[in-house]
């Protein structure tokens, strides 16, 4: 499947939350909610950094047995996995386990590592609401 069509998948599931009004459902369209929340995974509310507001939607892939690293996000985001099996895992050792079709709100301001499970690449849709020239991650130093 194309990016340009995992993209479009991803807006109309965004903007087809059937309890928004987004767009009207019939017989030749259907909605369905992949996530509704006012808090991230681990339990903490969204907040969105003030000043000009900034979408960012990457697409992210991620190699068998490969990881992100430890990193943070200093703004909210929501990632759905496209392919794949996905585990992320904070410093406390909580995790949070993802397979294709499964989305989160990721933490902020916490350090995270992603690791690919499986024996094919994960392939995950990212979309951060930053707010101009704000760095969207965060690696954690050495020290």
């Amino acid at each position: 499947m194309k990016i340009a069509n995992y993209f479009c998948i991803v807006v109309c599931a965004l903007v087809c939350q059937p309890t928004a009004f987004a767009l009207d459902t019939s017989s030749a369209v259907k909605a369905s909610v992949i996530l509704k929340t006012d808090t991230s995974w681990d339990g903490k509310p969204i907040i969105y950094p003030e000043g000009k507001p900034e979408l960012t939607g990457l697409i992210i892939e991620i190699a068998p047995g490969g990881e992100t690293g430890w990193h943070l996000h200093p703004v909210s985001s929501f990632g759905l996995v496209l392919e794949g099996e996905l585990e992320v895992q904070l410093k406390s050792g909580a995790l949070k386990r993802l397979k294709a079709g499964e989305a989160l709100a990721e933490v902020i301001n916490t350090l995270h590592n992603g690791r690919n499970l499986g024996s094919t690449p994960v392939k995950l849709v990212v979309f951060y609401a930053g707010v101009v020239g704000q760095k969207l991650t965060i690696k954690e130093h050495a020290e």
